[in-house]
This record gives C-alpha cells, sequence and structure tokens, in this order.
C-alpha cells in the first residue's frame, strides 16, 4: 500500500542530552491556560493544536512531579479527542469525563501535559499524519518516529514529558519505543480499562504508555497495574527462556548482537535453560507472515465494523496510506474475517501454550531500526509488513511484551522485547528493567 506524505517539522531541535529534565521546568497549575500560555516549546512537532493545556494532579500523589502526556486517542474532560482526523474533531463533543488511565494518572499527582499526535484513528506504525505532520525523532533526526503512538514517543524522547499514554494494537508502542529507543509496551489484552478511548480493533486494542526513564516507566505500572498476583497468588517466576528463532530472522542484523547478549544476559540472572524454538511451525502457511496476514485481515474487518458507518457518514479525508488501509478494510468480507478469527484463536492457544507459566522469550521490538523520513512507499511498506510479523505475537495472543530501549553510538536505537505470559505485566517490567541494569 502506498504511504502518506510526510511534512518536515522544524529543521533542528536539541540533542537529547542538552535538554533540561521536564522536572527542571516546572509547569504552572490550576485551570487549563490559553493556548497562546502553552508552556512546553514544543520544538518536536508532537503536540496537536487542540491538545496544549496543562492540568494539575492532585498534590502529593506517588506520581507527583512526573509530567505525562496523553495520545489523542484518550479522553479529558472537557476537551473533544481527535484520533488524528480534523474531520473526527469535528464530528465529535466534549467529552464529559477522563478516560481511567488519565484519571488514574491525575489522582497520584502527575501533571497532564496536554494530547499529543497520533497517526489517524491509530490505523499506522509510520508516524506521519497527513494534517498535523510528522513529529521529529530526536534521537534519529532523519528518522520518522514510528506510530500510532508517534506524538507520544516524540514528546518523551525530547524530554518534554516523563511518560506518555498510548495504544498498542498491532505494534503501535512497541515500535515507537524501539524506533525512539524508549521503554515501552503492550499490555495483557483486558488488563486496563480502554473506556474513554476511541477504539482502532477492540479485540486487539490495548491501553498502554512510554518512558524514557526506568523508574518513571515503573513508577507508572505501581499506579495503573498493581500487583500480578492479587489474593495471596504466587507470582509468575520464569524459569526458561526463549530463543523465538523465527522472530530474530525478520531483523535486520544490527538486531542480532544485542538479542544474544539479552538472551545469555537473562539465562543467567535467572540460572534457566535457553530453549531456541520458533513461534510459528515450518509450512508454508504457518510462518509469522501467514500470521499477520490473518491479524490483518481479522483486525481490518472489525476495524471498519466499528468505523465504517462514520466513515461512510462523514467521508473524512485520510492521507494516502490510511485511506488504503480502510479501502481494504471495507472489502473484507464477513467469511474471510470468521476464517482468520478461527486462525487466530488457535495461534492464541499456541503462543500461550509455548511459554506456558514459566517461560518468558526474547524477540526483537521491531524489525529494523526506524526507516528515513525521505524512504519511499515501497521502502515503508516493506519494513512494515515485517515488523508486523513480529508485533502480531503478543497482539494475536493477548500477551504482555516489554520493549528495552538499546541506544547504538554507531547508528540509530533499536528495541529488544520481553514475552510474558498473560497477566504477567508488572513482573515482566521489574524482570526487564533489572535486566537493563545488567545489561549496563
Amino acid at each position: 500500500m502506498p504511504d502518506a506524505p510526510i511534512r518536515p517539522t522544524s529543521a533542528t531541535s536539541p540533542a537529547p542530552d542538552s535538554l533540561p529534565s521536564p522536572s527542571q521546568r516546572p509547569l504552572p497549575t490550576g485551570p487549563a491556560p490559553a493556548e497562546a500560555a502553552f508552556p512546553i516549546d514544543d520544538t518536536v512537532g508532537a503536540w496537536v493544536p487542540h491538545g496544549r493545556f496543562v492540568r494539575a494532579g492532585a498534590p502529593g500523589g506517588p506520581l507527583a512531579g512526573l509530567r505525562f502526556a496523553a495520545k489523542d486517542l484518550f479522553d479529558v474532560a472537557g476537551r473533544v479527542t481527535g484520533a488524528g482526523n480534523p474531520t473526527w474533531l469535528d464530528t465529535h463533543a466534549a467529552a464529559s469525563a477522563d478516560s481511567p488511565l488519565v484519571a488514574a494518572l491525575s489522582a497520584a499527582g502527575a501533571t497532564l501535559a496536554g494530547k499529543v499526535l497520533t497517526d489517524e484513528l491509530a490505523f499506522s506504525l509510520h508516524g506521519a499524519n497527513a494534517h498535523y505532520g510528522t513529529p521529529l525523532n530526536v534521537r534519529a533526526p532523519d528518522r520518522v518516529p514510528g506510530g500510532s503512538s508517534s506524538g507520544s514517543a516524540s514528546a518523551v524522547a525530547a524530554g518534554l514529558v516523563d511518560v506518555a499514554l498510548a495504544t498498542d494494537t498491532g505494534g503501535s508502542t512497541r515500535v515507537p519505543a524501539s524506533y525512539c529507543g524508549l521503554w515501552g509496551l503492550r499490555t495483557t489484552h483486558g488488563r486496563l480499562s480502554s473506556d474513554g478511548l476511541v477504539p482502532l480493533c477492540p479485540s486487539f486494542d490495548t491501553p498502554t504508555w512510554m518512558a524514557d526513564d526506568a523508574a518513571a516507566f515503573a513508577r507508572v505500572a505501581d499506579v495503573l497495574l498493581g500487583a500480578d498476583a492479587p489474593n495471596g497468588a504466587s507470582a509468575w517466576q520464569p524459569r526458561r527462556v526463549l530463543r523465538l528463532d523465527d522472530a530474530w530472522a525478520l531483523a535486520d542484523d544490527a538486531f542480532q548482537a544485542p538479542l544474544a547478549r539479552t538472551l545469555a544476559t537473562l539465562a543467567a540472572q535467572l540460572g534457566a535453560p535457553i530453549e531456541a524454538t520458533r513461534a510459528a511451525g515450518d509450512g508454508a502457511d504457518d510462518t509469522l507472515d501467514a500470521w499477520r496476514r490473518a491479524f490483518v485481515t481479522a483486525s481490518s474487518h472489525e476495524a471498519w465494523s466499528v468505523h465504517g458507518d462514520w466513515i461512510e457518514r462523514h467521508q473524512p479525508r485520510f492521507g494516502d496510506a490510511i485511506a488504503a488501509r480502510w479501502d481494504v478494510a471495507r472489502r473484507v468480507g464477513a467469511g474471510e474475517a470468521e476464517s482468520a478469527r478461527g486462525r487466530i484463536a488457535a495461534i492464541r492457544a499456541r503462543v500461550r501454550a509455548m511459554l506456558g507459566g514459566d517461560a518468558v522469550a526474547v524477540l526483537p521490538s521491531a524489525a529494523t531500526a526506524a526507516p528515513r523520513r525521505d524512504d519511499d512507499a515501497p521502502t515503508v511498506d516493506a519494513i512494515r509488513m515485517r515488523t508486523q510479523a513480529i508485533t502480531c505475537i503478543a497482539g494475536i495472543a493477548g500477551l504482555p511484551q516489554v520493549s528495552l530501549p538499546w541506544p547504538r553510538p554507531d547508528g540509530p536505537p533499536i528495541g529488544v522485547s520481553l514475552l510474558g505470559p498473560a497477566g504477567s505485566d508488572r513482573t515482566l517490567i521489574a524482570l526487564a528493567i533489572r535486566l537493563r541494569d545488567a545489561l549496563g
């Protein structure tokens, strides 16, 4: 499919290490200021025009001192959620209440610093928006930030906020986290509420967040996730480390040494054996790319069932790549979708059985570093398909996956990931942070 045109943002931005931390740039509190008074110098083009406001959190909470932005899919009371498309913004009323995640962070003391860009209706992994532009990736200024949580990744990487709420359906947090060198995750499907969130595919949508600092990432996890094992049950304790060879094979050479080092270090930390395996099978119809195709078919059909009536009624203008995807989605037949859903149910059971209750898997967060801003459409599309063949594993299985940042002095950042059983989110985050500390 063709990709959306990329609009340039500001030509220059400060390097990440020259930006003062968000806590060193205090924000005014109280009622949301007028747009002209928005105190953040958005040098990266991450904020949507209607999202330039600040709201103080509750005093004295566990997240006091943290500043967060919300992807413009999350409802904020009194504000219209724009979903990355001007027609959506114009045809929807202001939210009557905060989404549960916005409310939880605010109640815990974090300051809400407005709303940031998303690819249109979250239907892309690239990070370009034909209406609002492409936020800057300060860690690789000649490359895209990734999407659909593009503004979330851009704002956090630039040091303008500590944390940003995001979403992940087919990789929309894991991929930009990898491209921008951030902590990111996909949560266990259904663990966090999706109320007050513009959906794409409810069967796969997950609310998530990103951070540059591991401590901030974990503090948000404490507030949003709580414990993995309530009511005194035993917490997940991995005893096997899986190397997913078919996922590794889809990633560029730059990933292979980081993946191998991650695998060896994790196994040593846990005192656990390494098991080389494949997520998919060996047959032509049982590859990760075949899984990707089933995921795309089922999710596209569901996305049209969610948004098709609105699209037909209002005829919004989409960027080229997004328009092409909606055209595909409208053409997916019910029988084709039902067949894909059956395949997905079998894959889901298979992946969950592979992990059991005692394994953690190591895999790349994406297939490549971020595409260049001037890459042509066929190049971008090929990257997207390879990456989706990796990200669909957790998406189909509904499992948590944490992306660890892997900065490279000689190239753009990449991410490596840990995949755990359903409900292991909080323990998986703690494991990933200990691992990253050990890796140095």
